[in-house]
């Protein structure tokens, strides 16, 4: 409510302000009739100074001011007639400007009719620990599949088919429900139905494909799960889909596909800075031809601005060379004892530094962000330790034994209970 009043209030000045200009009078002559009476005076004036030095008769003097005052009189009525035609002029302007910076402020803000919203009404001005908590408050309660396809409306038409094609995906149909453990039934329905735009059916299909698989289910069977339950939802990662994304994950650390869609997750749940860091990477590690990349693209400059980085689109697939293989070791930390005080600190920040920067792109052990969280708090640096264990607790959140690794790793920082 502060908020509010403060804002109102504000605008209200600014309107007053500009009224007050409008509103004040001014002893400059702004009209033609004023112009010709300042003329008019001078003239009188002159008249009065032409009889004193004798230019002038009595009489001519007296005819020549009377012409005058007679014009004094028909440019004073004209201006008169102006005046009472304008009068409220300013006052009118006055209330439109009000009007239109107290309204069109709180229009712009809230967003009405036509006019999207740019404001977020009760967003606070969160600290880094608390945007990273709304964050993950809003990633855990999220919607679920289901309801985001409940959601759906408006969809843009599916390509025509003709009928014979149409039926032919129909008989597969019937045949997949009454042979529902056939593998290849499934896949082929999977294709045929993502053709037509179904996509429910085709995840669906792609999900019982993978549970009849069990163990021998591929990276590829996970991404190809985790691609059609988003494209069902019209490009949102649902929970379900950022658990497949994970699975395929587990099993290929460096699967792009994967990769990108806990990105996209990232970014629709408060984290565009991870979601940057995720995909500035796959863009350095290419190739050009993988099918991130251009999705990356379009996105990615959108994200740098709300990760507040000065972002230039790198060459796709250079690499980037120089980067630390592994962060600071128990070991590495126990042998600065024999350095300097500057030294050590020296040290263990370039480590830290390496660490910190393939852990949010490429991820790594529950060991390597134990170390990181470890040596974060070394270094007395417990906000960003406690923002490394935040994000270790999504990491690792289907890993109890890992996330109890980083949790007492937190704990001992002093940024965990």
């Amino acid at each position: 409510m502060a908020f509010w009043i403060t804002t109102i209030l504000l605008a209200l000045v600014v309107a007053g302000l500009f009224a007050l200009v409008l509103l004040r009078r001014t002893d400059i002559p702004d009209g033609a009739g004023d112009y010709d009476l300042r003329v008019y005076r001078d003239q009188l004036t002159e008249v009065d100074r032409d009889l004193e030095r004798g230019v002038l008769t009595p009489e001519d003097a007296k005819r020549v001011r009377t012409e005058i005052s007679r014009r004094i009189l028909a440019a004073d009525a004209e201006r008169t007639v102006d005046t009472d035609s304008t009068r409220g002029a300013p006052k009118i302007v006055s209330a439109v400007v009000a009007l239109v910076l107290v309204g069109g402020s709180l229009a712009l803000y809230k967003g009405i009719g036509p006019i999207d919203g740019l404001g977020a009404p009760g967003y606070a001005d969160f600290a880094l620990a608390d945007r990273i908590a709304f964050a993950e408050t809003l990633r855990e309660s999220r919607p679920s599949q289901a309801r985001a396809e409940d959601s759906l409306t408006n969809l843009p038409p599916v390509a025509e088919f003709n009928t014979e094609y149409l039926q032919l995906v129909q008989t597969l149909r019937d045949t997949v429900a009454e042979r529902p453990d056939d593998v290849q039934g499934h896949a082929l329905l999977v294709q045929n139905e993502s053709n037509l735009g179904n996509f429910i059916a085709a995840y669906q299909s792609q999900g019982r494909i993978i549970e009849l698989m069990g163990e021998e289910a591929t990276v590829e069977d996970f991404t190809g799960y985790t691609d059609l339950l988003i494209l069902a939802a019209g490009g949102y990662v649902s929970p379900e889909a950022e658990q497949a994304a994970r699975v395929a994950l587990s099993r290929d650390p460096n699967n792009g596909i994967a990769r990108y869609y806990i990105g996209l997750m990232l970014a629709q749940t408060g984290r565009p800075d991870m979601a940057f860091r995720i995909w500035d990477r796959l863009l350095q590690i290419g190739p050009e031809s993988a099918p991130w990349i251009a999705p990356i693209l379009e996105k990615i400059p959108e994200m740098a601005v709300h990760a507040g980085e000065n972002y230039k689109i790198p060459t796709i697939g250079n690499g980037r060379p120089g980067r630390p293989a592994n962060g600071p070791t128990a070991s590495d930390i126990e042998s600065a004892g024999e350095m300097t005080g500057a030294e050590r600190i020296q040290m263990i920040e370039g480590m830290v530094s390496g660490l910190s920067d393939r852990l949010a792109t490429d991820g790594g052990s529950a060991e390597e962000w134990a170390q990181l969280i470890g040596a974060l708090g070394v270094l007395g640096r417990t906000n960003q330790a406690f923002a490394i264990y935040k994000n270790a607790e999504t990491v690792f959140a289907d890993d109890p034994s890992g996330l109890d690794l980083v949790t007492r790793a937190a704990q001992r920082a002093g940024v965990a209970e």
